[in-house]
């Protein structure tokens, strides 16, 4: 039972914990209690001194919107943020209740015209009612809500990323032709910061991407967005993806040629099964890039997310919202870093010989 309970906890990047599994079941008890240490004593350590650090220098450091806010302060401003996240969805809510309760008024009215022979009256009160269920919640997004804007962003954009990088790493992995061809543009292309691509990105998709605001299922900041985290995250990818493709056993190729299968069959079949590995490590790599990437293009793009959340914010320019600042400087790593351990456990998944990430 405790061996199955090591192995999941490998498998998901929970690792640390394994030294109390190891405790229960009556291993080395100074040496778990050494690990134990290292896995959380010491960060605890580390992290109480940072604080104090951070204390000291809020104390002591001056900008223009007052005192660097203390770790109490971004605490503060951290649960003002979630209290106005739950502010705005019972605002949100009772909006759409109000809209029914009229939509109901309007429709009952119609039946009272209708019943009279005002069939005039009848259809107005019927359009009223109809624009009541159809009206929308207008308000500024919440943090929460920018915070899932952001994600669905950087989603997006890796999506599109791989759907172009793997492809293009198996053929360069296959061929050194392709390889040769391709290796200078991508050598060219892949230290581009998104500053450089977000304008080219924004003015193709303004010319291309026509469709009217009502009609359209994405804004042209999301799409912009979303192919700038593309453009800027596909290199890891790819080069992992060509890497792990070049270095299959080259037993497994031959057998594939005995066997005589056509080209899709080898790709399915042997060269994307032998790449995973690295393949997945590639793109672990991809989306803490593209992660990074978002919040500058957000930014830019006024995409309604984590990166416009902080450019609104430094526009404002108050001590509150320097510390609203921080609180997405650390909402920004922990997303990211727990974005990493998704990686980590989907590349476990399909590497068994990966035992530290």
């Amino acid at each position: 039972m405790s061996a199955r309970i090591l192995q999941v906890l490998d498998r998901t990047g929970l690792e640390a914990f394994a030294p109390f599994v190891r405790l229960f079941r009556g291993d080395d008890r100074q040496e778990q209690f050494r690990k134990l240490f290292m896995n959380f004593g010491a960060p605890s350590i580390a992290f109480l001194l940072f604080l104090g650090a951070w204390s000291i220098a809020s104390q002591s450091i001056m900008t223009k919107y007052g005192n660097l806010p203390s770790p109490t302060e971004v605490w503060q401003q951290a649960v003002v943020l979630w209290d106005a996240h739950l502010a705005g969805l019972a605002a949100e809510t009772q909006f759409y209740a109000d809209q029914a309760i009229k939509a109901a008024e309007f429709s009952a009215a119609a039946d009272v015209f209708s019943s009279r022979g005002d069939a005039v009256m009848a259809e107005k009160m019927s359009s009223s009612a109809a624009t009541a269920l159809a009206a929308k919640y207008a308000a500024s997004p919440s943090y929460i809500t920018q915070i899932l804007t952001s994600l669905k962003t950087v989603f997006a954009g890796f999506l599109i990323a791989s759907l172009i990088a793997i492809p293009i790493g198996v053929l360069c992995g296959t061929s050194e032709l392709v390889q040769a061809a391709l290796n200078p543009l991508i050598q060219i292309f892949k230290p581009v910061s998104p500053l450089a691509w977000l304008p080219i990105v924004m003015i193709c998709v303004g010319a291309l991407y026509t469709t009217k605001p009502d009609e359209a299922w994405f804004e042209k900041s999301f799409i912009s967005s979303a192919l700038t985290v593309a453009l800027c995250s596909l290199w890891p990818t790819l080069a992992n993806t060509a890497l792990g493709v070049a270095s299959i056993d080259k037993d497994h190729l031959n057998v594939a040629k005995v066997l005589k299968l056509d080209t899709w069959t080898r790709i399915r079949k042997i060269i994307i099964p032998s790449a995973l590995p690295m393949m997945f490590a590639g793109l672990r790599i991809s989306l803490g890039v593209g992660w990074m990437v978002l919040i500058a293009a957000e930014m830019l793009a006024q995409n309604p997310g984590l990166g416009k959340f902080v450019w609104d914010m430094f526009q404002n320019g108050s001590s509150e919202t320097l510390a609203q600042i921080m609180v997405a400087v650390f909402t920004i790593g922990i997303v990211g870093m727990a974005l990493d351990r998704t990686m980590v456990i989907l590349q476990r998944s399909v590497s068994y010989s990966e035992t530290n990430a």
